[in-house]
C-alpha cells in the first residue's frame, strides 16, 4: 500500500488581520515543494475569518471550489447574479469555468469557521455555475454522505472524476473505504480515526491507494476524497 500521513503541524500557518488559515497545500504566501497537492485535489484552506470580515471581490476560472462551513454563515455574492448565505452544516460548489468574480464575507458577530476546496476540473472553459446543499453528516452520524461527484445522480455535480463525501463517525465505530479512483485522500476536521494502524487527528490527512477501514477513537469529523490520478 502507498501511503503517506500529512501531520496537521506540516501545514503551512498564516495569521494575517482577519484570517486565520492553515494551508494543507502550497497556496499564496505559503510554498512547499513537498505539499502541491494530490491527484486533481490543489487546496485544502482551514479558514477562520474575523467578524465583519472577509474576502473582498476577487477572479477565479477554471476551477472547481468547494466551501464547506463548520461554524457561523459566510455570505457569498458573484458576478453570475449569485447572493447566498452559506450556514454551518452547508456547502457551496462553483465552477469558475470561464470565469467568475465573487466575495465571500462574514457579516456576523462571531468567527466563520470553513474549509475551502479547490479541485482541477478535467474540462476547461464551461459555462461558470453555482450548487449548494444542505448535507451535516452530524444528522445522520456513521455513514457517508456524498457531498459532489461527477453522475447525474451526485447532489452537486462536478467537472473531475473525483468524488467528495463526508461523515461523522461516533467513538468505537468503523466506516470502509473503497476507492474507486487511483487516491484515497482523508481530512480528519475534528476527533481522531485509526487508519491502516495509523492515529490520524484533527488537521491530519491520510492518503491511501488500497481499500481500508476508518475506526474511530473519539467522535470524529472528516471528508474523504475519492481521486483519479
Amino acid at each position: 500500500m502507498n501511503t503517506f500521513l500529512h501531520r496537521s503541524e506540516d501545514r503551512g500557518h498564516v495569521k494575517a488581520g482577519w484570517l486565520d488559515t492553515r494551508h494543507s497545500f502550497s497556496f499564496g504566501s505559503w510554498y512547499d515543494p513537498k505539499y502541491m497537492g494530490v491527484g486533481s485535489l490543489r487546496v485544502i484552506n482551514d479558514d477562520t475569518i474575523a467578524a465583519h470580515n472577509g474576502f473582498g471581490t476577487h477572479p477565479h476560472d477554471n476551477m472547481e471550489i468547494l466551501t464547506c462551513v463548520l461554524a457561523g454563515t459566510i455570505s457569498h455574492r458573484d458576478s453570475m447574479g449569485n447572493e447566498r448565505h452559506i450556514k454551518a452544516g452547508e456547502w457551496q460548489l462553483m465552477s469558475a469555468g470561464t470565469g467568475v468574480r465573487h466575495s465571500e464575507m462574514n457579516h456576523g458577530d462571531d468567527p466563520v469557521h470553513m474549509l475551502q476546496i479547490w479541485i482541477i476540473p478535467n474540462v476547461k472553459d464551461v459555462k461558470p455555475n453555482y450548487q449548494q446543499i444542505q448535507r451535516d453528516p452530524k444528522q445522520t452520524p456513521n455513514e457517508w454522505q456524498l457531498i459532489t461527484g461527477p453522475g447525474s445522480d451526485a447532489p452537486m455535480h462536478i467537472h473531475q472524476n473525483a468524488e467528495v463525501k463526508a461523515a461523522w463517525l461516533e467513538k468505537g465505530h468503523e466506516l470502509p473505504v473503497q476507492a474507486t479512483q487511483k487516491f484515497n485522500y482523508v481530512h480528519v476536521i475534528e476527533g481522531e480515526i485509526e487508519i491502516a494502524g495509523q492515529s490520524v487527528k484533527a488537521g491530519d490527512a491520510y492518503l491511501f491507494d488500497e481499500p481500508a477501514t476508518l475506526k474511530a477513537h473519539k467522535d470524529s469529523q472528516f471528508i474523504w476524497f475519492d481521486l483519479a490520478a
